[in-house]
């Protein structure tokens, strides 16, 4: 992978006007990209590299090495509206786009069709339009299935990524407040399919209580296990039509 420079900005960041553009839902996302025959995933290169800082504010990105003094002309990692930046300029470029032929998450780039052939037009629009825009890319083959945000997309819809199925089956039963947190957390990004997630998960919420005595019983096991079961079982991925 080589090496990545990010400078600390921590106090310019303290002193710049947030930008607060969002970035996509991912459930609306993956409801957009699923359920089709061929899909192509590109990403952008270097990134945030790609994108020009205006003249009067590149000062502000001054850094100093041993080499000497120096500031970016393009938009370096470590500034605290990077990412809103960037994806308030990619869904510029492909505004008429998305949704319709292509979604787009910061630098990722998921085109998509409900044929081979179709699916090759789209990308032939989206390349045109990275001509036009001089936005350079990194790409992989057209495929039937891939990986986004943790969940594999194809014909058959949304489905659970096998690797993170292992890794929850291997969990052992948190033995710290932050190793619950830790697991809700993961829990929680999949509870839309799970019925009832905030009646079986109780017992382990009840322990994130302020002042309140760690104490991992046997309810908090059965609530643990039962999450564990859901979380790993086919049903989960079945989003409603």
């Amino acid at each position: 992978m080589g090496w990545r420079v990010c400078i600390d900005y921590r106090k310019l960041n303290t002193t710049t006007r947030k930008d607060h553009f969002p970035l996509p839902f991912i459930d609306q996302m993956l409801e957009c990209l699923a359920g089709h025959s061929h899909y192509c995933f590109l990403d952008g290169y270097s990134g945030y590299n790609q994108i020009a800082i205006a003249p009067e504010n590149q000062e502000k990105t001054t850094f100093t090495c041993p080499f000497g003094m120096f500031t970016y002309r393009h938009m370096p990692f470590g500034l605290c509206n990077a990412p809103a930046t960037f994806q308030r300029c990619m869904m510029s470029i492909f505004s008429n786009m998305v949704e319709e032929i292509i979604e787009v998450f910061m630098d990722d780039f998921l085109v998509f069709g409900d044929s081979f052939d179709i699916c090759l037009h789209n990308l032939s629009l989206v390349l045109k339009r990275c001509q036009e825009c001089n936005l350079v890319l990194n790409w992989e083959i057209m495929v039937q299935q891939g990986i986004v945000l943790g969940h594999i997309i194809s014909c058959r819809r949304i489905e659970v990524d096998k690797a993170k199925i292992d890794i929850v089956r291997s969990l052992l039963p948190p033995k710290t407040v932050k190793e619950i947190q830790s697991f809700l957390g993961h829990a929680r990004f999949y509870r839309r399919f799970i019925k009832e997630f905030s009646k079986i998960s109780r017992p382990l919420c009840r322990l994130l209580g302020k002042d309140v005595e760690f104490e991992f019983n046997e309810e908090c096991l059965v609530a643990f296990d039962k999450l564990k079961e859901l979380l790993t079982s086919a049903p989960i991925m079945q989003p409603p039509d």
